[in-house]
């Protein structure tokens, strides 16, 4: 008899091996064999974005270097990233999901949470809903496009479930089995649990899942040092816990430089570029920034630059330059090899503080370069960037989908 305790509340939908998989889709003559798509060809140094199953058997994943996937796998094939593919086939994704069932929550490029409702959290319409959502997408998109679903009580556990049978896995995750379900798998497996906080359980003699599921509520809070070792435990027991949302408090893109940019004048004009994408996405979600920060890593030290500027609240593309300059000057004599900027302490446009001493004409000329971008692909821009507007292009950061106009 269905026990309304064990009731399924979520499904996650994770996209396997997302990115080779849409390369696979569009080229059928890689589908079946080991490829790796990568930020940029015919560097070693970079790392691998992606690589398919075929790939994986050879203990290649994401992260694993350029060099080092090559005598992993021999015969690997390398494609260079074609990220406005991948933006192009979520959406395509999203649209036959939300034939089955609404989306309540795109988590990533690659991952979605939906809520399941009325008959829906019953096991067994639930299972032909996730079999339906997985059909659809063979159907409607690509053959090649395969996920593996999370069925739980909350979205922690769903999560955890997805993961848990790959590639095209659907997996369950019932009150009545925990935790002892939970006992095969390994700390690193829950999310949140990274190097970092796996070596802080280590030294409060926890090794295994088991050791953890057997923690009180009261040690489980002085383990992760505050409110959220007491979700972590409402979540392994099965419980719908939700976390407050909360609004974006930076934005920002970085940008691994090719060889032939790693000088200081390349790599400055780079990071302009990347700074103005930044202050126009600004303008885009509604926001001003009060602190910009630049991040720079070099190819000839171990040592990394940071430094910020605080500013008055602005969303003004020229203003923002003109502070990365300030913070680029004080830059150690080194060859650049990773930039970044960061907008920060974000406000929303509709609290934001005039000032009595700018006029706002300048911003509003940035919002109609905005406007002009959006309808002709990037036509206007700056003349110092002229030779560099090629490069740093859109690439996806994997917890933002870049709407298809910012390719």
């Amino acid at each position: 008899m269905h026990n309304p305790n064990d009731g399924l509340k979520h499904l996650l939908l994770d996209l396997n091996s997302y990115f080779a998989s849409c390369e696979q889709e569009l080229n059928p003559s890689l589908r079946e064999k080991p490829i790796a798509v990568v930020p940029m060809l015919n560097v070693e140094t970079t790392c691998c974005l992606a690589a398919s199953y075929e790939a994986k058997a050879f203990g290649i994943k994401t992260g694993t270097l350029v060099k080092d996937a090559k005598q992993m796998c021999p015969g690997i094939i390398f494609i260079q990233a074609r990220h406005e593919h991948y933006v192009y086939f979520h959406h395509q994704i999203i649209n036959a999901v939300e034939s089955c069932i609404p989306i309540a929550q795109v988590l990533s490029i690659d991952e979605m949470l939906c809520e399941l409702t009325g008959s829906q959290k019953k096991i067994e319409i639930a299972v032909e809903l996730s079999k339906k959502i997985k059909n659809t997408i063979r159907s409607k998109v690509g053959q090649c496009l395969r996920c593996s679903i999370g069925l739980s009580t909350n979205p922690f556990l769903a999560k955890v479930a997805s993961d848990m049978k790959k590639p095209d896995g659907l997996t369950l995750i019932l009150k009545k089995d925990l935790p002892e379900l939970l006992y095969t798998l390994k700390l690193r497996d829950f999310p949140g649990i990274g190097p970092q906080m796996e070596k802080r359980i280590n030294q409060f003699g926890i090794v295994s899942v088991k050791q953890l599921c057997q923690l009180t509520q009261a040690e489980m809070k002085k383990l992760w040092g505050g409110i959220n070792g007491d979700r972590f435990y409402l979540w392994l027991q099965g419980e719908d816990i939700s976390l407050p949302h909360s609004k974006s408090q930076s934005l920002g893109h970085q940008h691994v430089l090719e060889p032939k940019l790693r000088d200081r004048k390349s790599a400055y004009q780079v990071t302009q570029k990347l700074l103005i994408r930044a202050a126009r996405r600004l303008r885009r979600e509604g926001f001003y920034t009060k602190k910009i920060s630049l991040h720079v890593r070099f190819a000839d030290s171990y040592d990394s630059f940071d430094s910020y500027e605080n500013l008055e609240e602005t969303q003004d593309t020229l203003t923002l330059l003109h502070a990365i300059t300030r913070l680029w000057e004080k830059l150690p004599q080194h060859k650049p090899f990773k930039v970044g900027v960061t907008l920060s302490n974000l406000i929303e446009e509709k609290y934001h503080q005039f000032s009595l001493f700018k006029t706002e004409s300048r911003e509003n000329l940035m919002q109609t370069i905005d406007k002009i971008n959006d309808k002709f692909k990037d036509k206007v821009y700056f003349g110092a960037l002229c030779d560099h507007n090629k490069t740093a292009t859109t690439k996806i950061a994997f917890r933002r989908i870049p709407k298809m106009s910012e390719f």
